[in-house]
């Protein structure tokens, strides 16, 4: 079980607290799961001696999204999640305030850490349809798993509307395309979180949807009206604020029409968190900043704490995985104003006393993995193209089976083709079994050059039945509408081929609908 902390009040701490250490609380470095004994012990004393407000646990620096362009090799760890235990013992123990954990856990721990329990992406969990009861259970399936492992701040769910296909970091982390959709999502998967006593955080504000930059890795630049956001992009910010969450994450975006056309980064724009997300959606509860280590940001500023000092003063009460921790605090101290000061350490003070209060589980809710899956991937399966007798009359005409992509199962290949074998022969129909070994859009998610070509080859000269287990975005590439007929699965999980297999045998029908667009591509 995770260690249990007490918190002083905050109106004990606020007298308690120098006004250093107020600051220090305002500070979420990033921690790592796979550091070395060196790393962990730097870590350990700038905890001390800072007196950080919390961590940000990422899997390893070679994973962190800046080094994708560093290729560095990510190293398997199946103990990850003892590791993240131990760890958080390790720098609770060498903190003065208890810390506060956080955690990118979107579609689950397995979004950071081997061996735990992981849930569809959001694209698949917006495939369905009014099933809210159950966008509700995988949030609080994922908090409950963050609990367990000593973590109460989910940085979770992405509120981003995703109407850009070619979205190289959103995508598949948005519930899709419709507003409405969005934000229905969104409220369940925060109810479920909160419901166990874990933090939530919706992301990317003010929208990181309609991009088609890495904000990772450049800066994000959205020329849409002001009109035109509060229509359709802040509409998931302000409706989930009314319905009540914790924290807002402010993205790496440059919105020119909310900062009287400046088009500063939204991260360090006092027009945009204090004026639009604090004054005009009436936000009350915590502004954290997305990472200030991404190069959307880093990159402005080369003076060690003048980041830190201009996020804070744009009204940002955390700064998450900020670089520069004795420099940002002697910045905010040498700046700031102690009353602004103050309110922040308040706001951040009054998280945590929530974060750490006592919370009995329930021992009757406690759900599957296996089960939670299976009853998602019955909902979600999406016949996008053709019908269910131009699928039985394939069946009957006989068939042969082809799997491209890099699953790490073919529970769905296998079984069809065993029913292939025991009906007729017939060259002209082949049902084939798409694995992207890849959810992220880069290199073609993965899938070699081959394979998207003898895809295409089959697709102009057969009869192709196409099941997709993966991103649903990946049909931008290819001519799909040849196809006879396109199910998307959108997860390769065990439960989600099954339940495919079920609908190839005609034993259910599909009940999900594409939560995206997709752009067809012209032959």
């Amino acid at each position: 079980m995770p260690m249990m902390f007490k918190i002083a009040p905050y109106n004990t701490a606020a007298t308690q607290l120098a006004l250093n250490e107020k600051v220090g609380q305002l500070f979420m470095p990033a921690a790592f799961i796979n550091d070395t004994e060196e790393e962990i012990q730097g870590l350990e004393k700038l905890i001390g001696k800072y007196h950080v407000g919390g961590l940000c646990f990422f899997h390893s620096r070679a994973s962190a999204a800046t080094n994708f362009e560093g290729k560095k090799k990510i190293v398997y760890n199946e103990q990850s999640l003892t590791t993240l235990k131990n760890l958080i013992r390790r720098y609770q123990n060498a903190a003065k305030f208890p810390l506060l954990i956080s955690i990118d856990a979107e579609w689950g721990l397995a979004m950071r850490i081997e061996n735990t329990p992981q849930y569809p992406y959001a694209i698949t969990l917006g495939a369905i349809q009014n099933k809210e009861d159950l966008i509700f259970k995988v949030g609080r399936q994922i908090a409950m798993d963050c609990r367990e492992a000593g973590i109460h701040w989910n940085l979770a769910p992405v509120v981003d509307i995703n109407n850009n296909p070619n979205n190289p970091v959103i995508g598949y982390r948005s519930f899709g395309e419709d507003k409405l959709n969005v934000t229905k999502k969104a409220k369940a998967f925060i109810k479920g979180t909160q419901s166990v006593g874990v933090l939530s955080c919706i992301k990317h504000f003010p929208g990181h949807g309609d991009t088609a930059t890495d904000s990772h890795l450049g800066l994000p630049i959205i020329t849409k009206s002001k009109e035109a956001l509060i229509e359709n992009e802040l509409y998931p910010f302000r409706e989930t604020i009314r319905n009540g969450v914790d924290s807002v994450m402010v993205g790496h975006l440059s919105v020119p029409s909310l900062d009287n056309g400046e088009g500063t980064p939204a991260t360090i724009s006092k027009t945009i968190i204090t004026g639009l997300l604090r004054q005009e959606l009436n936000f009350n509860g915590v502004v954290i900043s997305d990472a200030l280590n991404m190069h959307s940001v880093s990159k402005m500023f080369p003076e060690k704490g003048e980041l830190e000092w201009r996020a804070f003063d744009a009204g940002n009460d955390i700064l998450c995985f900020a670089e520069n921790t004795k420099e940002g605090i002697q910045k905010i101290m040498g700046n700031a104003d102690p009353g602004e000061i103050e309110e922040r350490f308040k706001r951040v003070w009054k998280l945590k006393e929530q974060a750490f209060a006592t919370y009995t589980l329930p021992n009757t809710i406690k759900e599957e993995q296996s089960s939670l899956n299976k009853q998602l991937a019955e909902e979600s399966l999406t016949l996008l193209t053709g019908s269910d007798k131009i699928i039985s009359d394939f069946k009957r005409e006989g068939f042969n089976c082809l799997s491209l992509g890099e699953p790490t199962n073919k529970t769905f290949l296998e079984a069809a083709s065993k029913i292939a074998a025991k009906g007729p022969k017939n060259e002209d129909n082949v049902l084939i079994a798409l694995y992207p070994p890849k959810v992220k859009p880069q290199n073609n998610f993965d899938l070699k050059t081959e394979e998207l070509e003898q895809l295409q080859h089959l697709l102009k000269t057969k009869k192709v039945m196409l099941y997709v287990f993966g991103n649903p975005y990946l049909l931008n590439l290819i001519e799909y509408k040849t196809a006879k007929a396109v199910v998307l699965g959108y997860q390769n999980f065990i439960e989600f081929q099954d339940n495919a297999l079920a609908h190839f045998r005609g034993k259910i029908t599909a009940k999900g609908t594409l939560p995206v667009t997709i752009n067809l591509k012209e032959s």
